[in-house]
């Protein structure tokens, strides 16, 4: 790909850029980029997002913080099939597992990561070629006090049952928006974490991720 885009400097700037590639498929816009696109996505998991981001010219990189600092806002590309239901869950952000005395809702990476975000959904209906995968219409998004009341709630919760050392009861069933999941390459890759007795222990890193179905009342309210 050609050198680094330069970050829009107003929101309105990053609506005019997401909304130009509404309609196009992802070998279009790859075209006009020469980028390469990946066959499959099994060793390239996120190189989707990360290509949508250097198109429109996110800056954070990998750093704890929006996409787009300057803006205060968040960029999530999300597979959708042809009736605009969310295929997956919506990665956020790690959990701290450890070291997290004095993290709160209000200072928590997930609130900073959801306070503003630029939805740009891709219809990837199963069987649909990488380079077929149509991007959809783009959507900014701010939590209602209700979805925000919804969040926090579920990250009290986890926070709570991640220094009690009940990492085992933060199964598929809990939390209402936002669910942790396992997030590693592999099996072999572990952190530390506080243990049922307060000892510290190895355990596979964790991740926050927004269930599908919140994110579908998302893109549902926000289409009418």
């Amino acid at each position: 790909m050609s050198q680094r885009i330069t970050p829009p400097k107003t929101t309105k700037e990053l609506m005019t850029r997401a909304e130009s590639l509404a309609g196009f498929k992802l070998s279009n816009i790859a075209e006009k980029y020469a980028a390469q696109l990946p066959e499959t996505l099994k060793l390239e998991k996120g190189w989707i997002g990360q290509f949508i981001e250097f198109i429109l010219g996110a800056s954070s990189g990998s750093l704890p913080q929006p996409d787009f600092p300057n803006l205060g806002i968040e960029l999530k590309t999300i597979p959708i099939d042809e009736t605009g239901k969310p295929l997956e869950s919506t990665y956020v952000s790690v959990v701290h597992l450890i070291n997290n005395q004095g993290e709160t809702w209000e200072n928590s990476l997930v609130k900073r990561k959801l306070n503003h975000v630029l939805w740009v959904p891709i219809i990837s209906t199963k069987n649909l070629a990488i380079k077929d995968r149509v991007v959809a219409t783009p959507l900014l998004w701010q939590p209602t006090p209700e979805q925000e009341a919804t969040l926090r709630s579920d990250w009290e919760e986890t926070m709570e049952k991640v220094m009690l050392g009940e990492l085992g009861q933060l199964n598929s069933r809990f939390g209402q928006a936002l669910q942790v999941r396992p997030k590693a390459a592999n099996s072999k890759i572990l952190t530390d974490a506080i243990g049922s007795d307060g000892e510290v222990i190895k355990t596979l890193p964790r991740g926050f991720y927004l269930r599908s179905n919140f994110t579908h009342s998302i893109l549902k309210s926000l289409s009418y």
